[in-house]
């Protein structure tokens, strides 16, 4: 049975949360019964972009803090990083915060900018990853991920958190090999079988609903959660904001490839109780997730899936949203082959993959997914 411990936090000041993840790593018995002190340990938060912390983009920085000084006031090594969407991984660490909280402890950012490719003959769906360098030099990981939303997958947590660990552009390039939601998340769980985080903590003080993972908006839930186990982490926070975790697919085929559990009755939960927590408002798309990766006619096939649109007022023309595109020639541009950036950029949905990579990584919030009337009425019931 996997154990799930739910801590109440009320706030991010850093002594409340160090006593809220202390209480949490106690109740899965201690650091010394999950990671041996001569392990080399990476913290791996969530670094999705540059953001504010209190835009809940990101791991908070008390919680990144209070981490770190439990590990090393039990004597471990410790190291840190992830790798962002596009941005350089120090300077994203800069701007959300944390590499001040890593540089007041002497905690080093690892190497995720270079990497290579790591065989996995154990995949279902790969038998390989383009694995940072600092991913492959660590001896445990702890995976300190965010609650929030996500266009693709319903929820980005614990078992999303490690696609941080494949390095560069092999991330947005990952969605091009799999370029539905069902062979994406059977990639994640053969990422996570891979890399064996030996725990997990979720950053839910303050998370985010609506048009996640960048775009959406900060909500409280005042709760911190702790594992070992990402499935049975994440089927949790799905019951916190009522969301049938079989309608997750990393969450489905977590359990049948042997990552973890899901089901009630397979989850001991400890701590406090989960019901104070329940946020049955909680903005999330409350369907089961589908292949969008179908052989319609293309006029059909845009009549009827979701597709990432443009709010215009809110472009900037950044280009973000181009550079990220993985679909062959750009699914996403701007007018005469990118030449022309005088108004915003356009979508041909022909070539969208449905990856909503653009969506993810869209500074400005100028993104929605948005679902046609024949596919609401067909396929989005």
């Amino acid at each position: 049975m996997s154990k799930v411990a739910v801590v109440n936090c009320n706030s991010y000041d850093v002594n409340e949360v160090y006593k809220a993840v202390s209480r949490g790593i106690e109740l899965m018995g201690g650091l010394e019964q999950l990671i041996n002190k001569n392990e080399r340990v990476l913290l791996k938060p969530n670094l999705l972009a540059s953001a504010n912390p209190d835009k809940s983009v990101t791991t908070h920085p008390s919680v990144f803090e209070a981490v770190i000084r439990i590990f090393k006031e039990n004597e471990y090594s410790v190291f840190y990083g992830d790798s962002p969407g596009f941005e350089n991984p120090e300077k994203v660490s800069q701007r959300c915060g944390l590499k001040t909280i890593a540089d007041k402890y002497d905690v080093v950012l690892g190497n995720f900018s270079k990497g290579s490719t790591i065989a996995f003959k154990e995949g279902k769906i790969t038998k390989q990853f383009e694995i940072s360098y600092a991913a492959q030099e660590a001896d445990a990981i702890v995976s300190l991920c965010k609650m929030k939303t996500h266009q693709l997958t319903r929820i980005t947590g614990a078992v999303k958190n490690q696609l941080g660990c494949v390095y560069g552009l092999n991330k947005p390039s990952s969605h091009a090999k799999f370029p539905d939601a069902i062979s994406f998340s059977k990639m994640l769980v053969d990422l996570n079988m891979l890399l064996k985080p030996r725990l997990y903590i979720m950053d839910g003080i303050v998370a985010m609903e609506g048009n996640g993972p960048r775009s959406g908006e900060p909500v409280p839930m005042n709760v911190l959660l702790v594992s070992e186990d990402p499935v049975a982490l994440d089927s949790v926070f799905c019951r916190l904001i009522d969301l049938k975790p079989e309608y997750v697919p990393t969450i489905v085929y977590g359990e049948e490839y042997g990552l973890g559990k899901w089901r009630d009755e397979d989850i001991r939960i400890i701590g406090d109780d989960i019901n104070e927590f329940v946020n049955k408002d909680f903005n999330v798309i409350r369907k089961p997730v589908i292949s969008e990766n179908f052989g319609f006619a293309s006029r059909f096939r845009n009549r009827v899936l979701r597709k990432p649109v443009i709010i215009e007022r809110k472009c900037v023309k950044c280009g973000i949203c181009v550079d990220v595109c993985p679909a062959e020639g750009k699914a996403v541009n701007f007018k005469n082959s990118g030449n022309d950036k005088t108004d915003p950029p356009v979508f041909q949905y022909k070539k969208c993959i449905r990856c909503y990579c653009c969506q993810e990584m869209c500074p400005q919030k100028a993104i929605e997914v948005k679902t046609p009337l024949l596919g609401k009425m067909l396929l989005y019931k």
